[in-house]
């Protein structure tokens, strides 16, 4: 397939040809439909001030949803021969329309379709990232509940510290993803500008409407500057691997506990026998592959921010072909946290915790703070409070009755204050799915 920018038919040097395109093709079926969509937004822009004739416009939009209608029914296909979407679709036009579907790239250049394209994709991504953060955020605030009187044992420097519960545990995680929510949709504020218009980063001289493509885009603004929108190729992608990688971060803390309560030492939860594997040669064991993964798989995209900035870091405004290799960076980040969040879904409502943990005799000391607030309350000082209680766990002669166990202040054993993380969430959650 002739290439867009050639000027005659004379075709480029193979080896360079497939060095250039890389593995964009690979890529560019996930853009084929925002390729379109933008294309359709840009030709009503095109008509509304002017550049093309109503019938023109009427032509190119019956082409375009029939190249749409292909993409969803997936009957689409990416030439192997062209140089990326952008191109193909061109063509098609091209092949159909004859002159009429050359004037599409009035007023555009192809930065600024990719720009676009990307754009459109990531917000759906961060959606479904979104959507899928929902789910778990709502399964870890149930088992909370469930269990929120199991006790647990809390643990500092992987020594026996202070009483915790199961529901304090879930309930972390769950206020956790609070925090991950809100940075995802920092991000998603950020990315929903339209940079449609900027052409090859300086504008264009024709009389074009950026404020209509904004709005057939559903663009919550415009990125105003078109040396900025630019600019904005790789800071986008940039700043989604950011808040990816602190959401993988709460996912892989959460699996590595899960394989350490998992371990027979300290055997605080099970799953049933299809959710582990088994060793060749050892019967007994029950391991956690999947958790294991999860972290992997979260440890790698944790690495996904100092990548991108190596890539795109100490180049000047304007563009450089370097940003083509983003997509290749990200794009397979986004399905492996995605297909992470799905398996934590489907597995942990199978999660059993255990009872009476905190009777084995281990656990003993646990108490030890409880009992020092005890004597305060009776009026003794906290630091002599302390000096006894540590001679009588010395002398062997501490007891405390873990019935006596009552907290009740904000974020504590006794009081998970679900409700209100669940509404914090909420809020945060209804504007990053809107």
């Amino acid at each position: 397939m002739k290439k867009i920018w050639q000027k005659n038919k004379s075709l480029t040097n193979q080896l360079v040809n497939n060095f250039t395109v890389g593995k964009d093709l690979d890529f560019d079926d996930r853009l084929a439909k925002y390729d379109v969509l933008g294309s359709m937004a840009h030709c009503k822009m095109l008509a509304e001030v002017g550049l093309i004739s109503n019938q023109e416009s009427l032509k190119l939009l019956s082409v375009l949803n029939e190249i749409l209608e292909s993409i969803e029914n997936n009957t689409f296909e990416i030439d192997s021969e062209a140089e990326d979407i952008h191109s193909q679709i061109e063509s098609i036009l091209i092949e159909k329309l004859g002159s009429t579907g050359k004037k599409i790239h009035t007023a555009r250049s192809r930065n600024d379709q990719v720009l676009l394209d990307i754009k459109l994709y990531l917000l759906d991504e961060i959606r479904e990232i979104g959507e899928l953060t929902d789910a778990l955020f709502q399964l870890l605030i149930r088992l909370a509940n469930q269990h929120k009187n199991v006790l647990l044992p809390g643990y500092t420097h992987f020594q026996v510290a202070m009483p915790s519960s199961f529901g304090l545990w879930f309930g972390a995680y769950a206020e956790a993803l609070v925090d991950d929510a809100e940075l995802l949709l920092s991000v998603k504020n950020i990315i929903n500008k339209n940079p449609l218009g900027s052409a090859a980063g300086y504008g264009s001289s024709f009389p074009i409407d950026r404020e209509s493509t904004t709005y057939h885009l559903n663009f919550k603004t415009l990125n105003y500057n078109s040396v900025y929108a630019q600019m904005t190729r790789g800071k986008s992608e940039k700043l989604l691997a950011s808040s990816m990688s602190v959401l993988a971060g709460t996912l892989s803390r959460f699996s590595y506990d899960v394989c350490l309560y998992l371990s027979q030492n300290f055997d605080f939860i099970s799953f049933p026998k299809e959710f582990t594997t088994g060793s060749s040669i050892m019967p007994h064991k029950k391991n956690p592959d999947i958790f294991e993964l999860v972290r992997a798989r979260c440890n790698r995209i944790q690495s996904l921010p100092n990548e991108l900035i190596l890539l795109t870091n100490n180049l000047p405004s304007g563009y450089h072909r370097d940003m083509q290799l983003t997509k290749e960076i990200l794009f397979p980040a986004i399905d492996s946290l995605k297909e992470c969040l799905e398996i934590l879904i489907y597995t942990l409502p199978n999660i059993e915790v255990k009872e009476g943990i905190l009777e084995d005799e281990k656990y003993r000391y646990i108490f030890s703070v409880e009992k020092i607030n005890e004597e305060v309350k009776n009026g003794n000082s906290f630091r002599d409070a302390y000096v006894n209680i540590g001679n009588d766990i010395e002398n062997n002669e501490f007891e405390y009755d873990a019935k006596d166990l009552n907290h009740s202040h904000q974020g504590s054993i006794g009081n998970l204050c679900l409700d209100e993380i669940s509404h914090q969430f909420h809020k945060i959650s209804c504007k990053l799915l809107a």
